[in-house]
């Protein structure tokens, strides 16, 4: 996945340079989508998620991203566990969660890999792992970071629409 054609983001437009700025720029993003909201909990269809479900979703995947960065930078070519973002929404109840904690822990996870990718050189931007999604496939950091800036710049276009 190189494009997304629902959102347009295209990986290659995002430079290693500003994946920092981008990733610790979220924090405030979705504090105002979230806040935009008129209802944060509402699910707008059968099968999609609320604005705040969207919210602990981002948060996590911030999360997970840094442990696979890490794991990537310590390990050659690992194999990274799927997240299960279906089983880990419900099993952590997204929807039920105190938006001003998941929004602050959001800001932390988001502060926290900007400054991993902050740190990393070229040699480290070129390690890989094997990423689960949507077929186990070989990615470089790089492409996690970008990865990961598309993921936080859909969901804010999923609170949006569920606004």
């Amino acid at each position: 996945m190189d494009r997304c054609d629902e959102c347009g983001f295209v990986y290659a437009d995002v430079p290693a340079a500003d994946l920092p700025r981008l990733l610790g720029g979220m924090g405030d993003r979705y504090a105002t989508a979230l806040g935009a909201a008129s209802e944060p909990r509402r699910r707008p269809a059968e099968g999609v998620w609320s604005p705040l479900e969207y919210t602990c979703h981002v948060r996590d995947v911030l999360r997970v991203q840094g442990e696979r960065l890490v794991l990537a930078l310590s390990v050659t070519t690992p194999e990274f566990p799927p997240m299960g973002r279906d089983e880990r929404a419900v099993a952590e109840a997204y929807n039920e969660q105190d938006p001003a904690v998941v929004l602050a822990d959001l800001a932390d996870a988001a502060e926290a890999l900007a400054a991993r990718f902050a740190g990393l050189r070229p040699t480290d931007l070129d390690r890989t792992g094997v990423y689960p999604w949507p077929e186990p496939t070989a990615r470089t950091m790089l492409w996690l970071g970008r990865h990961t800036v598309h993921e936080g710049e859909h969901h804010l276009l999923d609170i949006r629409r569920a606004g």
